[in-house]
């Protein structure tokens, strides 16, 4: 017998799908960027939203300034 097709994700999860960090994606579902539905104690985000996300109806900066994978842009600050 075949398995259910899992129709959402952790937030986590969500994330590495779309290439951010955890934290980049906790503050998309806080600000509404990213949809996601609270199952009890656990939040949770419908596979339907990454689509949508990805399908541009929705925007998110793939690399916020500060992320850790980011490079470091080379300061030429005169003191």
């Amino acid at each position: 017998m075949a398995e259910p097709e899992v129709l959402t994700m952790t937030v986590v999860e969500a994330a590495t799908a779309l290439g951010v960090s955890r934290s980049t994606a906790y503050e998309c579902v806080r600000t509404g960027q990213l949809r996601a539905v609270r199952l009890g104690r656990r939040l949770v985000v419908p596979r339907s939203a990454i689509d949508e996300l990805l399908a541009g109806s929705i925007s998110v900066r793939a690399n916020p300034i500060g992320h850790p994978d980011e490079p470091r842009a080379s300061s030429s600050v005169e003191r």
